[in-house]
């Protein structure tokens, strides 16, 4: 009405009949309590009421329109909220590059990470505070409620050592030599319970350290232990040639997880 000035041309331009904008005019200003416009038989225009009621309409109508567009966007996979648990050793490895990717692709979604235990993350799942975990698998530690996996994943977990070390280069090793030259055995929680054969290891080692992955990280770069580490955790140690991967004689290592 504004902006055309008349009744008949808005009517026109918004492709309504002229009654329609009549009794809705009439109903916003019974609304507001008085005439918003000044009528004569070639033009409306803005009373002092209308005038200041004017920049609360524009921006109602512009949260309307943001509204819409942010409803169109959600609607088409560009907008929305992905809340995500996942476990730390799984956090920055897994989850990092596959959110960098999404958000490059799709930069106004809003992103939620909650990471934990596997226990805490299970919990997280079951409670509806996040939609997605990643998390070891299979799951023991769900509450009363069945997770189904929607993507399965198998990583190979190697004995690591540091360049120099009395393992490395060797074609493969037994567990008793690793629990031998251990000082100290780097023992991380990449599993629900330690493997059977991490644990026959730890059991026999003279000194063992019970660290988080970034920790055994640091102290593996640092030649200060040896341990079993899957591939993200050590791929950048292998590449500049600070650490050794050594198979253990026997059937490989893996973690799975989902």
């Amino acid at each position: 009405m504004v902006r055309e000035g008349s009744f008949s041309r808005a009517a026109w331009t918004l492709q309504i009949a002229q009654p329609t904008i009549s009794a809705r005019i009439a109903a916003l200003e019974e609304a507001v309590g008085g005439a918003l416009f000044t009528r004569t038989s070639r033009r409306a225009s803005l009373t002092p009421l209308g005038a200041s009621f004017l920049p609360y309409a524009r921006r109602a109508l512009a949260m309307l329109n943001e509204g819409v567009e942010v409803a169109r966007q959600t609607q088409e996979g560009q907008r929305g909220r992905v809340a995500v648990g996942v476990l730390g050793s799984l956090a920055g490895c897994l989850l990092g590059p596959v959110l960098a990717d999404l958000l490059r692709e799709r930069p106004a979604l809003d992103v939620y990470v909650r990471s934990g235990s596997q226990q805490k993350v299970a919990e997280l799942l079951c409670d509806g505070v996040v939609e997605l975990g990643l998390l070891a698998w299979p799951c023991v530690d769900a509450p009363m409620v069945e997770l189904a996996p929607v993507l399965q994943l198998r990583e190979e977990v190697v004995l690591a050592v540091p360049r120099g070390h009395a393992l490395a280069g060797r074609a493969a090793v037994s567990e008793e030599e690793v629990a031998a030259h251990c000082a100290p055995l780097l023992l991380v929680r990449w599993w629900q319970t330690t493997h059977a054969r991490v644990a026959r290891i730890a059991g026999q080692a003279r000194a063992v350290a019970n660290v988080p992955p970034e920790t055994a990280r640091t102290l593996l770069g640092a030649h200060a232990g040896i341990g079993f580490f899957t591939r993200p955790y050590r791929a950048d140690l292998l590449a500049g040639g600070e650490v050794c991967a050594v198979p253990l004689a026997g059937a490989p290592l893996w973690r799975d997880s989902a």
